[in-house]
């Protein structure tokens, strides 16, 4: 990539042809090209043939990805980088599932974004004629592809938050919105002490009990399906991970407050979310924000918007944390 500055024009077109990258992306996760690179350079024909793809067309969208840095080329002969195995099955930072569940819930509905901009409605529930999570859990495999992919992320995206964050006292966490039981699991992982409760609507939470039998929780551990908008355990503990993000302000509160009539005296919350920071330096919440703009109906929020929404849903903030990742934990006492 040249470091020359272009002229604006000519930058201004390679961000209106963005489309042409997603979906060259898409292409390449899809066939699992970067997963048959692992072992190391091979020729395109060889690559086509094992991901059943056609030689010239792939070996096209290669030499337009090179360009961006996904792929080495020398020849015919291609190499992945660390950029590109980001797209490969494996490394620990794979966003593959990420990259495929876009493609198959995101991409469409995203070309109705104008009038999300016009009527403050999200693209995806006019595109699809119902909100996308009622739209997702209607279908087991993309509510399967929705868990693998947002428990990747969601993992990456915390980096080492986990460490550096100290978990308040409580004898039990509850994991409002938990998925498939993954941060719950990794939260109760040397804490033998505590029990938990994973909490979610049946279609997605009945994927936490393989997690905790593997992660050896299932006695400590109890999954419950419910919705989390009529009411939600009871737990000295409670853990929001990228829950709020996915709702409006109202939505929210309703979220918190059944949080506050099921919560004991002396409950904690703990919000793993974003927090979008001042001025106009780049960072990852900008462009998740607009993905809740068109897909949710959410938002990301700054720090002074997290504590007002804190305070009308009947909590105190008390500390951030952030780590190497672009999550953070956002601490909370009652009232």
């Amino acid at each position: 990539m040249s470091d020359v500055e272009l002229p604006p024009a000519v930058m201004m077109l390679g961000l209106i042809s963005g489309f042409q990258m997603s979906q060259a992306l898409f292409a390449v996760a899809e066939l699992d090209v970067a997963t048959a690179l692992l072992s190391g350079p091979r020729e395109v024909e060889d690559i086509a043939t094992e991901v059943g793809a056609d030689a010239d067309a792939l070996g096209r969208i290669i030499r337009f990805l090179a360009q961006h840095g996904v792929f080495r080329t020398s020849g015919s002969t291609v190499e992945i980088t660390d950029l590109g195995r980001t797209l490969a099955d494996g490394p620990a930072d794979s966003l593959r599932s990420v990259t495929r569940y876009f493609h198959q819930t995101h991409y469409a509905p995203f070309g109705n974004l104008l009038d999300t901009v016009r009527t403050g409605e999200p693209a995806a529930k006019v595109f699809l004629g119902k909100p996308f999570f009622d739209w997702v859990n209607e279908n087991p495999d993309m509510a399967a592809l929705q868990n693998d992919a947002m428990a990747g992320f969601t993992q990456n995206a915390r980096g080492d938050l986990l460490e550096v964050f100290d978990l308040p006292q409580g004898q039990t966490v509850a994991d409002i919105g938990g998925a498939d039981g993954t941060l719950l699991a990794e939260l109760l992982a040397g804490r033998p002490e505590r029990r938990g409760v994973v909490f979610d609507l049946p279609s997605t939470v009945s994927a936490a009990r393989p997690t905790l039998r593997a992660a050896g929780l299932e006695e400590r551990v109890e999954v419950v399906a419910g919705d989390f908008f009529e009411k939600v355990p009871a737990a000295d503990v409670y853990v929001l991970s990228a829950v709020l993000q996915d709702w409006n302000n109202a939505s929210s509160l309703r979220i918190l407050r059944n949080v506050v009539k099921a919560a004991p005296a002396g409950a904690r919350l703990v919000i793993v979310d974003m927090v979008v920071p001042e001025g106009d330096a780049p960072h990852p919440t900008k462009m998740l924000d607009i993905i809740m703009l068109g897909m949710l109906g959410g938002r990301q929020r700054s720090e002074s918007e997290w504590r007002r929404l804190l305070a009308d849903g009947g909590f105190t903030l008390q500390r951030v944390v952030t780590g190497s990742g672009s999550y953070s934990a956002l601490e909370a006492t009652l009232g």
